[in-house]
């Protein structure tokens, strides 16, 4: 009787007192990471900077240097090296010619790693000149714990990513729009094929309404991979995991809990303001040019400081800046620009100086 009236009890400080938030998320992969598309803040992380093998989800950067390549529309000659390419295949054939868009939705979909190897043989003229051009790319985006040495992602000792490097391959991959759309289908049919080939993304296709695009892996040493972005209300989140044995769970999980406890907060509106200038007794006019949006929890969002940086002597136009803090990191910047700047401009930004001078009667 004592433990029913207990458990009685607890529901009814629950239902009083409801949690605030949720709690991280429990995932079964060996590393993970979620972070905000737009601003690149890490939300939840486990081991994300460990190097590990990563598998198929290595085709995200092959698409994405086929995609900027210029060569969607070529069509590129099979070779015997890629249909012999062990692994998954969209069954390309020695001899038959195919555009590099249609390989790159065999690539994305299907994960066939005969694409793979008939995309980086026609651009990169190799697949040593392909995997060049993927480790270049890789430093210039700041992959520090990243080397490609396939384009496919079959398992060698030196081809290896983080959690987080591939976040940001995918971060950076998202802001192409060809790209999006292509992570984004559910099937295809390429002119060379007589049936269409389906996403292997089942958070796409089956398991999660907001689920955007992505690209998944797997080799047995490896263990099952996956990248997967999703959106709702407005943010947009991106999740990767190694080695996890419940990955489409994982993301779902991660998801939620990034959509529950974050919000993209508009942190500074563009448009005038006025601003004072430390040690003269005088205001001046400045405006921002752009609105910042930053994911926030609710707490967060009561505690973040905005400082004003004036400038006692501007430069080129630009007199000041707009920080932001969270528990002393500075999280985001503005710049301020004089109103001379803003008088210049040929259409809005005129009008909105001229609204602004009749409310303040100037």
């Amino acid at each position: 009787m004592r433990y029913i009236k207990l458990v009685i009890l607890l529901l009814l400080v629950q239902l009083i007192y409801p949690s605030i938030g949720q709690a991280a998320p429990s995932v079964s992969a060996n590393n993970a990471v979620l972070i905000e598309q737009t601003t690149g803040r890490v939300l939840y992380e486990k081991a994300a900077h460990e190097q590990q093998s990563i598998a198929s989800i290595t085709k995200i950067m092959t698409a994405i240097i086929a995609i900027e390549s210029g060569m969607m529309e070529e069509k590129a000659t099979v070779s015997r090296d890629a249909i012999y390419t062990e692994g998954s295949s969209i069954y390309l054939e020695q001899g038959e010619k195919i555009t590099i868009e249609d390989l790159v939705y065999g690539l994305m979909l299907r994960s066939g790693n005969d694409s793979a190897v008939a995309i980086a043989e026609h651009i990169g003229g190799s697949l040593d000149g392909f995997v060049y051009l993927m480790n270049e790319k890789a430093k210039w985006l700041g992959m520090t714990n990243t080397h490609f040495d396939n384009p496919h992602g079959l398992d060698s000792d030196n081809h290896y990513s983080s959690a987080y490097d591939m976040a940001i391959l995918m971060r950076y991959a998202m802001e192409n729009k060809t790209f999006q759309k292509i992570s984004g289908t559910t099937s295809y049919q390429s002119e060379n094929r007589s049936y269409s080939w389906r996403n292997k993304n089942k958070l796409l296709t089956q398991l999660y309404d907001y689920c955007t695009g992505g690209k998944t892996g797997y080799t047995k040493k490896t263990g099952r991979t996956l990248v997967s972005t999703a959106s709702k209300d407005g943010m947009d989140l991106i999740a990767v995991t190694l080695d996890a044995p419940d990955d489409w769970n994982d993301h779902i999980s991660m998801f939620e809990y990034g959509f529950q406890q974050y919000k993209m907060d508009s942190i500074s509106e563009d448009g005038f303001a006025e601003f004072r200038i430390k040690d003269i007794s005088k205001n001046i006019v400045g405006y921002l040019n752009e609105e910042i949006k930053y994911p926030l929890t609710e707490s967060e969002a009561s505690s973040l400081q905005v400082k004003n940086y004036i400038l006692k002597e501007p430069e080129d136009e630009t007199i000041g800046k707009q920080l932001f803090y969270l528990e002393d990191t500075l999280i985001a910047e503005a710049p301020i620009y004089s109103k001379q700047q803003a008088e210049r401009q040929p259409t809005m930004l005129s009008d909105m100086l001229s609204f602004y001078n009749e409310l303040v009667g100037k």
